[in-house]
């Protein structure tokens, strides 16, 4: 059972569409409905480029997860937002460079954690906390045990402050990373990437849309410089914050008359 698990089941809503199963059928998944493929079309309409970027996110996650594992030698990761499993998740990735490496998957969707009880109960350095990715507290209070709190832990974000919207309290995105970071080890690493686009409009359509096909349970697409911010304090590690494309990449990027003009996955990796 994941850590936290409410007791009475919560129901799988099928007929509203869901940016976990959406991202999984973009990546190629069989994890998702009719009506997460309709809104995913309905995207592809506004930014044709998104399933390309959602693959690149992915990438950039294998990329940064070997990394810190293999030349950081941190092997403890909390990824906020597990999302459902696809080929080479974290624990893959990071146990295969170091089978000691303890993974720590966050997430409150009822089709994410029935996934991750089947598949994930039988490997004792993966733990999966039912929890909101917003209430750190409670998500300390399930690790504690979990981590060593005295080594580097990586907090991931990939992917999933974009979903969150903007608050006036300590639920906004830019709070949440600060809150995270402050909760840390020293030594420890922060990594985030989120869709940001420098076209108005894109922004405010894709924005539009997945508020509406998933009862605005979403945030925002935004821009790169906001993005920055949620790293103030933080000492940024090359190449800096960029199209996570460009973030050490095992083979040459792709030029940039080929790459996406509407929307990119922005970020990067910092030690806290």
């Amino acid at each position: 059972m994941a850590h936290g698990e409410k007791s009475q089941t919560r129901s799988i809503d099928m007929n509203t569409p869901n940016a976990a199963r959406m991202y999984d059928w973009l990546l190629g998944g069989s994890e998702n409905f009719q009506p997460d493929r309709d809104a995913c079309v309905k995207l592809l309409g506004i930014a044709p480029t998104i399933q390309q970027l959602v693959r690149t996110s992915r990438a950039f996650l294998r990329r940064v997860v070997r990394i810190l594992v293999d030349e950081f030698e941190v092997i403890q990761f909390l990824e906020h937002g597990s999302g459902l499993p696809t080929r080479d998740n974290v624990h893959e990735v990071a146990q295969r460079a170091n089978p000691n490496a303890k993974v720590a998957y966050i997430d409150s969707d009822p089709m994410v954690l029935a996934h991750a009880r089947t598949t994930l109960h039988e490997n004792s350095n993966v733990l999966v906390v039912d929890q909101d990715v917003r209430d750190t507290a409670k998500i300390l209070e399930a690790t504690a045990g979990f981590f060593d709190w005295t080594q580097p832990i990586a907090a991931l974000f990939v992917s999933v402050l974009h979903c969150l919207r903007d608050t006036d309290d300590e639920r906004d995105p830019a709070a949440l990373v600060k809150r995270v970071a402050g909760s840390l080890p020293a030594g420890s690493y922060m990594v985030v990437c989120q869709l940001v686009s420098d076209d108005p409009v894109v922004r405010e359509k894709v924005t539009a849309l997945m508020a509406e096909v998933t009862n605005n349970n979403w945030g925002r697409v935004r821009q790169s410089h906001e993005v920055r911010r949620y790293f103030t304090g933080m000492a940024i590690e090359p190449p800096g914050l960029v199209d996570v494309v460009d973030w050490r990449p095992d083979t040459p990027p792709p030029p940039l008359n080929l790459r996406p003009k509407d929307c990119v996955e922005w970020g990067g990796v910092a030690r806290v």
